[in-house]
Protein backbone atom coordinates (compact mmCIF):
# COMPACT_ATOMS: atom_id res chain seq x y z
CA UNK A 1 0.00 0.00 0.00
CA UNK A 2 1.36 3.29 -0.78
CA UNK A 3 0.76 6.89 0.45
CA UNK A 4 1.59 10.11 -1.77
CA UNK A 5 1.99 12.95 0.74
CA UNK A 6 1.72 16.15 -1.67
CA UNK A 7 5.05 17.94 -0.05
CA UNK A 8 8.20 17.22 -1.90
CA UNK A 9 10.63 16.08 0.69
CA UNK A 10 13.38 18.56 -0.08
CA UNK A 11 12.78 22.43 -1.88
CA UNK A 12 13.46 22.39 -5.46
CA UNK A 13 13.44 25.95 -6.82
CA UNK A 14 14.82 27.43 -10.22
CA UNK A 15 16.38 30.96 -10.50
CA UNK A 16 16.21 31.14 -14.65
CA UNK A 17 14.36 29.09 -16.44
CA UNK A 18 16.14 27.05 -19.37
CA UNK A 19 14.77 24.96 -21.65
CA UNK A 20 17.42 23.49 -22.67
CA UNK A 21 18.97 22.59 -19.67
CA UNK A 22 15.76 20.61 -18.62
CA UNK A 23 17.07 18.73 -21.86
CA UNK A 24 19.93 17.71 -19.83
CA UNK A 25 17.87 17.09 -16.84
CA UNK A 26 16.04 14.42 -17.89
CA UNK A 27 18.95 12.19 -17.65
CA UNK A 28 18.01 11.78 -14.25
CA UNK A 29 14.37 11.67 -15.10
CA UNK A 30 13.99 9.17 -18.08
CA UNK A 31 17.69 7.94 -18.29
CA UNK A 32 19.92 5.31 -17.78
CA UNK A 33 21.32 5.93 -14.26
CA UNK A 34 17.99 8.15 -13.46
CA UNK A 35 15.91 8.05 -10.31
CA UNK A 36 13.01 5.82 -11.88
CA UNK A 37 15.66 3.34 -12.84
CA UNK A 38 17.06 3.12 -9.45
CA UNK A 39 13.37 3.16 -7.71
CA UNK A 40 12.17 0.34 -9.20
CA UNK A 41 15.53 -1.66 -9.25
CA UNK A 42 15.98 -1.50 -5.37
CA UNK A 43 12.06 -2.04 -4.98
CA UNK A 44 12.25 -4.93 -6.78
CA UNK A 45 15.29 -6.71 -5.41
CA UNK A 46 13.63 -6.08 -1.61
CA UNK A 47 11.14 -8.79 -3.23
CA UNK A 48 13.41 -11.74 -2.45
CA UNK A 49 16.01 -10.53 0.15
CA UNK A 50 15.20 -13.08 3.42
CA UNK A 51 17.27 -10.55 5.48
CA UNK A 52 14.87 -8.20 7.00
CA UNK A 53 17.19 -5.24 7.57
CA UNK A 54 18.21 -5.26 4.52
CA UNK A 55 14.84 -5.78 2.61
CA UNK A 56 13.94 -2.63 4.81
CA UNK A 57 17.09 -0.63 3.99
CA UNK A 58 16.37 -1.21 -0.02
CA UNK A 59 12.60 -0.42 0.08
CA UNK A 60 13.32 2.53 2.56
CA UNK A 61 15.71 3.75 0.06
CA UNK A 62 13.58 3.03 -3.30
CA UNK A 63 11.02 5.16 -1.80
CA UNK A 64 13.47 8.06 -1.07
CA UNK A 65 14.70 7.51 -4.37
CA UNK A 66 10.58 8.25 -5.95
CA UNK A 67 11.24 11.34 -3.98
CA UNK A 68 13.82 12.42 -5.74
CA UNK A 69 12.13 11.35 -8.86
CA UNK A 70 9.82 14.17 -7.94
CA UNK A 71 12.04 16.41 -7.57
CA UNK A 72 13.94 16.00 -10.80
CA UNK A 73 10.42 16.06 -12.07
CA UNK A 74 9.62 19.31 -10.49
CA UNK A 75 13.01 21.12 -11.36
CA UNK A 76 12.31 19.97 -15.16
CA UNK A 77 8.94 21.32 -14.87
CA UNK A 78 10.17 24.93 -13.61
CA UNK A 79 12.74 24.99 -16.03
CA UNK A 80 10.38 24.61 -19.06
CA UNK A 81 7.61 26.96 -17.60
CA UNK A 82 8.83 29.23 -20.51
CA UNK A 83 8.78 26.69 -23.38
CA UNK A 84 6.82 29.11 -25.17
CA UNK A 85 9.91 31.96 -25.31
CA UNK A 86 12.40 29.13 -26.23
CA UNK A 87 13.56 28.16 -29.83
CA UNK A 88 12.82 24.94 -31.45
CA UNK A 89 16.91 24.55 -31.80
CA UNK A 90 17.33 25.11 -28.25
CA UNK A 91 15.22 22.43 -26.73
CA UNK A 92 13.09 20.75 -29.63
CA UNK A 93 12.06 17.61 -26.70
CA UNK A 94 9.97 19.98 -24.91
CA UNK A 95 9.03 22.14 -28.37
CA UNK A 96 7.16 18.81 -29.53
CA UNK A 97 6.11 17.23 -26.19
CA UNK A 98 5.67 19.91 -23.91
CA UNK A 99 6.64 21.29 -20.91
CA UNK A 100 7.93 19.12 -18.15
CA UNK A 101 9.06 15.69 -17.60
CA UNK A 102 9.14 12.93 -20.05
CA UNK A 103 10.35 9.12 -19.84
CA UNK A 104 13.03 9.74 -22.27
CA UNK A 105 16.54 10.26 -21.61
CA UNK A 106 18.58 14.02 -22.87
CA UNK A 107 19.03 11.99 -26.11
CA UNK A 108 15.13 11.41 -26.58
CA UNK A 109 15.82 7.73 -26.13
CA UNK A 110 12.68 6.07 -24.10
CA UNK A 111 12.94 5.01 -20.86
CA UNK A 112 13.52 0.95 -20.46
CA UNK A 113 13.89 -1.91 -18.25
CA UNK A 114 16.76 -2.85 -19.75
CA UNK A 115 18.59 -0.58 -17.28
CA UNK A 116 17.28 -2.09 -14.34
CA UNK A 117 19.89 -3.88 -12.31
CA UNK A 118 19.07 -6.94 -10.36
CA UNK A 119 19.47 -10.86 -10.37
CA UNK A 120 18.15 -12.61 -7.17
CA UNK A 121 20.74 -12.77 -5.49
CA UNK A 122 21.51 -10.00 -2.30
CA UNK A 123 25.06 -10.31 -2.89
CA UNK A 124 24.65 -9.67 -6.27
CA UNK A 125 22.59 -6.79 -6.31
CA UNK A 126 24.23 -4.50 -3.47
CA UNK A 127 27.54 -4.70 -5.69
CA UNK A 128 25.14 -3.74 -9.10
CA UNK A 129 23.56 -0.94 -6.52
CA UNK A 130 26.84 0.29 -5.58
CA UNK A 131 27.67 0.75 -9.46
CA UNK A 132 24.30 2.57 -10.11
CA UNK A 133 24.39 5.09 -7.13
CA UNK A 134 28.41 5.72 -8.60
CA UNK A 135 26.71 6.52 -12.22
CA UNK A 136 24.18 8.26 -10.70
CA UNK A 137 26.83 10.83 -8.69
CA UNK A 138 28.45 11.29 -11.61
CA UNK A 139 25.96 12.00 -13.98
CA UNK A 140 24.62 14.68 -11.48
CA UNK A 141 28.03 15.80 -11.11
CA UNK A 142 28.05 16.77 -14.78
CA UNK A 143 24.61 18.55 -14.74
CA UNK A 144 26.25 20.61 -11.56
CA UNK A 145 28.88 21.95 -13.68
CA UNK A 146 26.43 22.52 -16.59
CA UNK A 147 24.22 25.12 -14.79
CA UNK A 148 24.56 28.43 -13.75
CA UNK A 149 21.61 28.64 -11.57
CA UNK A 150 22.65 28.46 -8.03
CA UNK A 151 18.94 27.31 -7.09
CA UNK A 152 18.86 24.23 -9.67
CA UNK A 153 23.06 23.49 -8.16
CA UNK A 154 21.56 23.55 -4.96
CA UNK A 155 18.97 21.00 -5.66
CA UNK A 156 21.51 18.82 -7.61
CA UNK A 157 24.13 19.27 -4.74
CA UNK A 158 21.70 17.16 -2.43
CA UNK A 159 20.70 14.45 -5.13
CA UNK A 160 24.44 13.88 -5.53
CA UNK A 161 24.95 13.77 -1.55
CA UNK A 162 22.46 11.22 -1.76
CA UNK A 163 23.69 8.67 -4.12
CA UNK A 164 26.96 9.11 -1.66
CA UNK A 165 24.99 7.79 1.15
CA UNK A 166 22.77 5.15 -0.28
CA UNK A 167 26.33 3.58 -1.77
CA UNK A 168 27.54 3.97 1.95
CA UNK A 169 24.55 2.18 2.82
CA UNK A 170 25.06 -0.76 0.70
CA UNK A 171 28.52 -1.33 1.48
CA UNK A 172 27.71 -1.46 5.07
CA UNK A 173 25.10 -4.51 4.19
CA UNK A 174 27.42 -6.07 2.17
CA UNK A 175 29.74 -5.95 4.97
CA UNK A 176 27.24 -6.76 8.11
CA UNK A 177 27.28 -10.19 5.74
CA UNK A 178 30.81 -10.41 5.41
CA UNK A 179 30.89 -10.04 1.37
CA UNK A 180 31.92 -6.56 1.16
CA UNK A 181 35.62 -7.69 0.50
CA UNK A 182 34.72 -11.52 -0.18
CA UNK A 183 34.63 -11.58 -3.86
CA UNK A 184 33.18 -14.90 -3.71
CA UNK A 185 29.43 -15.57 -3.08
CA UNK A 186 26.88 -18.45 -3.91
CA UNK A 187 26.60 -22.04 -3.74
CA UNK A 188 29.20 -23.08 -6.06
CA UNK A 189 32.80 -23.23 -5.19
CA UNK A 190 35.50 -21.82 -7.54
CA UNK A 191 37.78 -24.31 -9.47
CA UNK A 192 42.12 -24.38 -8.84
CA UNK A 193 42.79 -21.36 -11.00
CA UNK A 194 40.89 -18.84 -8.68
CA UNK A 195 43.86 -16.93 -7.72
CA UNK A 196 45.37 -16.91 -10.43
CA UNK A 197 46.24 -13.27 -12.60
CA UNK A 198 47.67 -13.51 -16.44
CA UNK A 199 50.32 -11.42 -17.61
CA UNK A 200 48.37 -10.85 -20.49
CA UNK A 201 49.17 -7.31 -21.71
CA UNK A 202 53.11 -6.73 -22.50
CA UNK A 203 55.22 -3.66 -21.49
CA UNK A 204 55.91 -1.96 -18.43
CA UNK A 205 54.17 -4.95 -16.41
CA UNK A 206 52.63 -3.30 -13.21
CA UNK A 207 52.03 -4.95 -9.79
CA UNK A 208 49.91 -3.90 -7.01
CA UNK A 209 47.26 -5.41 -4.36
CA UNK A 210 45.61 -6.26 -7.01
CA UNK A 211 47.80 -9.33 -8.87
CA UNK A 212 50.46 -9.87 -5.85
CA UNK A 213 50.76 -12.20 -2.60
CA UNK A 214 49.17 -13.78 -0.68
CA UNK A 215 45.96 -13.09 -2.75
CA UNK A 216 46.92 -13.63 -5.72
CA UNK A 217 49.36 -15.97 -8.06
CA UNK A 218 51.02 -13.94 -10.67
CA UNK A 219 51.77 -15.79 -13.85
CA UNK A 220 54.77 -13.54 -15.84
CA UNK A 221 54.40 -15.88 -18.50
CA UNK A 222 51.09 -17.54 -19.19
CA UNK A 223 50.96 -20.25 -21.77
CA UNK A 224 47.34 -21.99 -23.29
CA UNK A 225 46.45 -25.55 -21.55
CA UNK A 226 42.61 -25.60 -24.12
CA UNK A 227 44.72 -27.12 -27.26
CA UNK A 228 43.45 -26.51 -30.88
CA UNK A 229 39.57 -26.25 -30.54
CA UNK A 230 37.72 -28.94 -33.09
CA UNK A 231 37.07 -27.71 -36.61
CA UNK A 232 33.48 -26.90 -37.06
CA UNK A 233 31.02 -28.84 -38.92
CA UNK A 234 29.47 -26.61 -41.38
CA UNK A 235 26.17 -27.20 -42.71
CA UNK A 236 25.19 -28.79 -46.26
CA UNK A 237 24.88 -25.76 -48.43
CA UNK A 238 28.20 -24.66 -47.33
CA UNK A 239 29.55 -27.53 -48.63
CA UNK A 240 31.11 -28.10 -52.60
CA UNK A 241 28.25 -30.03 -54.74
CA UNK A 242 29.73 -33.52 -55.51
CA UNK A 243 28.34 -34.10 -59.19
CA UNK A 244 28.69 -38.15 -60.36
CA UNK A 245 29.64 -38.77 -63.68
CA UNK A 246 27.02 -41.13 -64.63
CA UNK A 247 24.60 -38.39 -63.62
CA UNK A 248 25.34 -35.90 -66.10
CA UNK A 249 22.17 -35.29 -68.29
CA UNK A 250 20.19 -37.08 -66.52
CA UNK A 251 17.76 -33.82 -65.55
CA UNK A 252 17.78 -32.76 -69.71
CA UNK A 253 15.34 -34.12 -71.82
CA UNK A 254 16.82 -37.16 -74.99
Amino acid sequence: MFFHQKELIQPVRVGQPDARYGTFLLEQFGGATGELTAALQYWVQSFHVEHAGIRDMLQDIALEEFSHLEMVGKLIALHTARIDQTAVYDAPLFKLKGGGPHFLDSQGNCWTAAYINEGGNVVRDLRANIASEAGARQTYEALIHASNDDETKKTLTHLLTREITHANMFMKALDSIGKLTDPMFGTVAPDETVKLVFNLSRGQDERGLWNEAPDFEYVVDPKAHGGIPPAPVNADDERPVETKSNDVGSHFPH
